[in-house]
């Protein structure tokens, strides 16, 4: 596990968030990023608060935004030893929904240009059934410019992300009390 202590972004997420900071609300995509990761002890309460564990801490997770319900999107820093770009995405929603959203920051990146938001891509088999992704300029342009050997769409990224990381859901529900 990573230590968990740095707050800042990284670059491409960074630029990343920065875009949709100016889109929450109109675009359709429910997800709100912060401008920083969360504390880490805040980190803590919520996962406590989530799982109704109090054993548990926050330090397998960097949350970077949420959506309005309040459910949040994270790095779930399950890859030992490897930079935090390289671990998966996740969300953990405000109902219990969880889900792998994409297997790296480079990925993801992708799922934000081709019009998904955490949440909307960690449901993605119960979409809305008014709701349609529309690809964004500006966040393809970041993806091309920090990951363009990873380009894909958003299905393709979801579904490696959740062929690669098949036991999450059961992974968290175990903590839960």
């Amino acid at each position: 596990m990573m230590p968990n202590d740095d707050r800042e972004f990284p670059a491409p997420l960074a630029a990343a968030m920065a875009v949709r900071l100016d889109l929450v609300g109109e675009d359709g995509v429910d997800f709100e990023p912060f401008e920083a990761f969360l504390p880490a002890g805040e980190t803590t309460d919520w996962f406590r608060a989530w799982t109704g564990n109090g054993e548990v801490d926050g330090d397998g997770f960097r949350v970077f935004g949420q959506d309005g319900t309040g459910g949040y999107a994270a790095f779930w820093l399950v890859r030992a030893g490897r930079a935090l770009v390289e671990q998966p995405v996740v969300f953990l929603g405000s109902e219990g929904e969880t889900g792998v959203v994409a297997r790296d920051l480079g990925a993801f990146l992708w799922v934000l240009a081709d019009g998904f938001g955490p949440w909307e891509a960690a449901v993605s088999y119960e979409p809305e059934p008014d709701w349609i992704p529309r690809p964004h300029r500006e966040l393809t342009a970041v993806a091309e410019q920090f990951a363009p050997h990873r380009r894909a769409t958003a299905a393709v990224v979801i579904e490696q992300a959740t062929r690669e990381f098949p036991d999450f859901d059961d992974i968290i529900m175990k903590l839960v009390r």
